[in-house]
């Protein structure tokens, strides 16, 4: 069977087929580990940039005790549950931090 050729003069079709090479997944693997110099500039610019708009009001939420009310906030705000969950996990973590730090100042 002869190759048939466009005008340029590449292949309209491969006729032998190839195996699939195997995909390598070790650039996924090392994805969502966060390294000690992500945290640190992550922290870094936290520290100097503050918080967003609406994660202050979901802090606001979560000191009134208003949990449910916050998670529905920021599930619309951020798009998907989980996404959610975890941002309202994250700022009452943060919230606790501040109590501490108040207490231990006074």
């Amino acid at each position: 069977m002869c190759r048939q050729l466009s005008d340029d003069g590449s292949p309209l079709r491969a006729v032998y087929r190839s195996q699939p090479r195997p995909q390598d997944h070790q650039g996924q693997e090392c994805q969502n580990i966060q390294t000690r110099h992500t945290k640190f500039t992550r922290d870094l610019v936290r520290e100097v940039v503050g918080h967003a708009p609406y994660e202050k009001r979901t802090m606001e939420l979560l000191k009134v005790s208003k949990d449910k009310r916050a998670l529905k906030f920021l599930k619309r705000r951020l798009g998907t549950h989980i996404r959610a969950k975890r941002k309202r996990e994250e700022l009452s973590n943060i919230l606790t931090q501040l109590r501490k730090a108040q207490t231990h100042a006074k």
